[in-house]
């Protein structure tokens, strides 16, 4: 799974393989090391990271806090996207 940012012992990640269709632009985040049921955040256009589920129960002060610092890259985050599938789409 290609890591995007290590924050404490959490990890943002892509899978490999997201589905074909190719789903929105999106993260996973995990405590530890990158798991098939792990929280999802989704990336509009404008920026924003919008909570799609917290499978990994990450606490809520925590997972705001990550979800700041990914709003705070999305542009890094969308281009790494890009370079990983060779295309983009938003949620919204």
């Amino acid at each position: 799974m290609p890591q995007i940012f290590r924050i404490g012992s959490y990890i943002i990640y892509f899978w490999s393989n997201e589905n074909d269709p190719l789903e929105p632009v999106h993260v996973h985040i995990a405590e530890g090391r990158a798991t098939a049921n792990a929280t999802k955040i989704w990336i509009t256009s404008s920026g924003k990271a919008l909570l799609c589920n917290n499978n990994s129960c990450i606490p809520q002060k925590t997972l705001n806090n990550m979800i700041r610092y990914i709003e705070a890259n999305s542009t890094f985050i969308v281009n790494k996207w890009y370079a990983q599938f060779r295309e983009i789409t938003y949620y919204c």
